[in-house]
């Protein structure tokens, strides 16, 4: 591997950030696919790029035919993270599957009332202001975002900051009536329509639960199918919550 992408894996794995390298197996000639895009001495064929996000989102190291040509696909990855916002009654099963599922979860809540280590112990808590924790924990194509407070103050900021993001899945929940309300001031803080229809909202697939562990599952559920299947592929029903 060259030096100049050696050294860009190792700072990109040492920041926790995801990185697959693709070797050519003929030649031996490498390239880096990284959050920034795809780095290397010539450029790849597209296909075997979209291989490599593939191998990536799956976390799936394989190899990969173009041609005659065959690539390893190395992926390295750090842990999927889960930033919730609002430290409710929903987010406490949340973080038990989603821990179970092998994410690496943050609480992200102001409300120091709500976001007690005799609540959530063992768990990240954030009691920054939302957009503030949001552009610190800076999230990737690794990184679901889910808000629950119900409050636009706390919910609102996050997502500003998640939908112009990489992550990969935005949840918010609430109503249809609420989620309206929501795409206005979203629009008058300036995000777009592309960026506003990345919200999952009402949040969940629909399971039929009530009870804040069933709306968990129903979250986590659609986390996982967004995650394997992206979110053109998931189903038309209606959402849980």
């Amino acid at each position: 591997m060259q030096s100049s992408l050696f050294e860009k894996a190792v700072a990109l794995r040492a920041d926790n950030r995801p990185v697959v390298r693709i070797v050519e197996l003929h030649s031996g000639a490498d390239w880096l696919l990284t959050p920034d895009g795809v780095e290397g001495p010539t450029a790849l064929p597209p296909e075997v790029a979209e291989a490599a996000r593939e191998a990536q989102r799956h976390d799936r190291s394989h190899d990969a035919k173009h041609g005659d040509q065959r690539y390893f696909l190395h992926v390295y990855n750090p842990p999927r993270r889960l930033v919730v916002v609002g430290a409710v009654h929903i987010t406490q099963p949340l973080i038990q599957i989603a821990e179970a599922a092998g994410y690496a979860v943050t609480v992200i809540d102001p409300r120091g009332a709500f976001a007690t280590a005799e609540r959530f112990p063992g768990v990240t808590l954030n009691e920054d202001w939302p957009d503030e924790a949001m552009e610190a924990l800076r999230p990737d194509n690794r990184t679901a975002v889910v808000t629950l407070t119900h409050d636009p103050k706390l919910d609102d900021p996050a997502l500003e900051v998640a939908l112009r993001s990489d992550a990969f899945y935005v949840g918010s929940l609430g109503s249809r009536k609420t989620h309206a309300s929501r795409v206005e001031r979203l629009t008058a803080a300036g995000l777009t329509a592309a960026e506003i229809g990345k919200i999952h909202a009402p949040i969940g697939l629909h399971l039929g639960g009530r009870a804040p562990a069933e709306i968990a599952i129903a979250i986590m559920a659609q986390i996982t199918q967004v995650l394997h299947l992206g979110a053109g592929q998931e189903t038309k029903a209606k959402a849980a919550a």
